[in-house]
């Protein structure tokens, strides 16, 4: 493999590689628009202009291979000067609205202007005025006229979601971005154009004007959406959580992530979230403490002579391991596997959208044949409408959206005497049930996920959202016969 020296400091790069990759690996600071790891080089930008001892010009380091024994500079007097009159090329038509652009605070022509421009600005000239708030699809908005034609949205779709709906519209400074004709951007991982534009062009509608960057606060998770485990960043400050974004992980997700997983910080914020226990009594509902309620459970669960637990794959690995061997080891063994798409569970898009919409199947599969329990589907349809099950206890999903089959579940779990649903999230379907028990989400726990191919992942913890929810591993002490919880302390995480 060649080695190059990069601004004074040797580093060792696969062949192949391109001066740009040996300044990331160094940590180097190199300005760039158009280069991304994830995307084929354009080399539009001319932004990323670097010195080579040997060479006479300056050359662009996203296309320029690195070769054994080169010496490669970016802060030299005269790769400094080439990158601020390319700097202010970029800002002859941009428009001076930082103050309403969603990328303020996260933007890279903000950056750079801080480390390479400050300069007075010399066009005399008006700028050229373009489009601004064209709808591309359901999900982006563009403002034509912050756009610095860097490319990176076209070869997205060109490349990654191989959909090209977009391309480079006109000639000269009256080119711009748009979809083709009857083509809007309506593709699965569409926001992933926001994610990768290096201004505030892209925004997505979801988060367009809802919060300032510099508002929020951010922690690495895994997806929740789906079995293929994507990394991500999730933002939120007092009032709630507002977004996630991809973090590269080569192994797992790449640099993307699809667009329904955008959506699963949503479940998490409180309007959605089950807030306290409830018991279903003679008079009406009982709201309780949801410790309160777990203790009464077990309580009813211990003249039960017949229980049965149904699992879902949304919870971590750590909380199956312990809540199943407390339940087998009070109520017996009696544990299924609630499956909510066994037609689609199975297809794969080919990017990264899996059928199977669980985060954590693989490692509830793991701890059920490590328990040695293999019950299936149908002998717990078969003893829910003998009545042979007289009370079940449900841990359910939090991300409703992929399980369209609840109501159809939740009436066949109806059957049994007595229904009791752990669960963060309120639905209207799980009212009819003996005992509703608030759960935390995974925004607020620690804990494992194995994705379909069996990478194990550790949970980020996040702020509590609701303070007295519980997780499995809190219900399995009270199942044991503890009275007392320790669920959310200020130090584990704080709280919204």
């Amino acid at each position: 493999m060649p080695k190059c020296t990069v601004n004074g400091i040797e580093v060792e790069v696969k062949d192949g590689a391109t001066v740009i990759e040996a300044f990331m690996k160094t940590n180097e600071s190199i300005a760039h628009y158009c280069w991304h790891p994830g995307l084929s080089v354009a080399g539009v930008c001319r932004m990323c202009m670097v010195e080579i001892e040997g060479n006479p010009r300056l050359q662009i380091a996203c296309n320029t291979p690195v070769q054994d024994g080169m010496v490669v500079y970016n802060n030299s007097e005269k790769v400094k000067e080439a990158v601020e009159w390319t700097l202010k090329f970029h800002l002859i038509n941009h428009p001076l609205d930082c103050p309403i652009c969603d990328q303020a605070g996260e933007c890279g022509l903000q950056e750079y202007y801080m480390s390479h421009g400050s300069y007075d600005s010399e066009m005399a000239e008006r700028k050229v005025k373009k489009h601004k708030v064209v709808d591309l699809g359901e999900k982006v908005v563009l403002d034509t006229e912050r756009c610095i034609l860097c490319s990176r949205c076209v070869r997205f779709t060109d490349e990654v979601t191989k959909t090209n709906e977009l391309g480079i519209f006109n000639r000269g400074d009256r080119s711009e971005i748009g979809t083709f004709e009857n083509r809007p951007l309506n593709n699965k991982y569409s926001l992933n154009t926001v994610d990768i534009c290096p201004v505030g062009a892209l925004t997505s509608k979801d988060f367009r004007f809802r919060q300032r960057v510099w508002f929020l606060k951010s922690f690495e998770t895994i997806c929740q959406g789906c079995s293929a485990g994507c990394n991500v960043q999730a933002y939120y400050n007092e009032n709630g959580f507002y977004r996630v974004k991809p973090v590269p992980n080569e192994e797992v997700n790449g640099h993307w992530m699809c667009d329904e997983g955008r959506d699963v910080y949503k479940f998490a914020n409180k309007e959605h979230r089950l807030v306290s226990g409830i018991k279903k009594e003679d008079s009406g509902l009982s709201h309780m403490a949801p410790g309160a309620a777990a203790v009464q459970l077990r309580e009813d669960l211990s003249d039960t002579k017949k229980a049965a637990l149904v699992l879902t794959g949304q919870y971590t690995t750590e909380e199956y391991l312990k809540f199943v061997d407390s339940f087998t080891k009070n109520y017996g063994n009696e544990v299924y596997h609630w499956i909510n798409n066994p037609k689609t569970f199975d297809d794969f898009d080919g990017i990264l959208l899996r059928g199977d919409k669980n985060p954590n199947t693989v490692g509830l599969l793991r701890v059920l044949e490590g328990k040695g329990i293999k019950s299936s589907w149908a002998d717990l349809e078969e003893k829910l409408n003998s009545g042979q099950i007289e009370h079940l206890v449900v841990a359910g999903p939090e991300n409703l959206a992929v399980f369209p089959d609840l109501e159809e579940k939740v009436t066949l779990f109806g059957q049994a005497q007595k229904l009791t649903v752990l669960t963060p999230v309120k639905s209207k379907f799980y009212e009819s049930a003996d005992y509703q028990i608030p759960m935390k989400s995974f925004m607020e726990k620690d804990g494992t996920f194995v994705n379909h191919k069996g990478i194990e992942q550790k949970l980020g913890r996040g702020p509590i959202v609701v303070s007295q929810a519980l997780t499995l591993l809190d219900l399995s002490m009270i199942l044991d016969g503890s009275d007392f919880i320790s669920v959310n302390s200020a130090s584990m995480g704080g709280s919204l």
